[in-house]
């Protein structure tokens, strides 16, 4: 079915047209949430509570071309918000689920990247998901983060330096 139909029949309340729509970003949303929260039950929860927002709010949304960039914007909302709730230690058994575990090769790389994120404010966090993972222009990452669009710029410029600076600290310790 065509998606503007399904975004009409959506906004008039039929949960079987969101859910067709919902779909197709699914797992974005939950890899998106894993980076926030770091365990497997809290991302699930955030795209639980995503598709609820997303289904009681899609009246409000004026163009089905922004749904995409609009689930993401609540998403991210609603991870930080857990977050903030929480204000949690985050153990290494939540941040390397077992099923991830391949070698210790791969080991090594996700806690790298586990440490190397870590040092970006979840401001960093959210331009430089949206923009390198999800592959989106500087426009839209903007409009989704509710930011000038040079300040998305500037944090994007920010965060990739402290993740060379960070790469580079790692590096050095491991030729050592």
């Amino acid at each position: 079915m065509e998606i503007h139909k399904l975004f009409k029949k959506a906004k008039k309340g039929n949960d079987k047209a969101f859910e067709k729509l919902f779909e197709p970003y699914e797992a974005d949303i939950y890899r998106i949430a894993y980076v926030y929260v770091k365990n497997e039950s809290d991302a699930l929860d955030v795209l639980q509570e995503t598709a609820c927002k997303a289904f009681e709010k899609i009246h409000g949304l004026k163009e089905p071309a922004y749904f995409k960039t609009w689930l993401i914007k609540i998403a991210i909302n609603n991870a930080l918000n857990l977050l903030r709730g929480k204000q949690k230690i985050i153990y290494m058994s939540e941040v390397l689920p077992e099923k991830a575990i391949v070698n210790q090769n791969h080991i090594d790389q996700k806690i790298l990247l586990e440490q190397v994120m870590n040092v970006l404010t979840n401001e960093e966090k959210s331009v430089i998901l949206l923009k390198y993972y999800q592959d989106l222009p500087y426009t839209e990452v903007a409009n989704i983060l509710q930011i000038p669009l040079g300040t998305a710029k500037s944090i994007c410029y920010r965060a990739l330096k402290k993740l060379r600076i960070r790469i580079e600290k790692e590096d050095m310790y491991e030729s050592n």
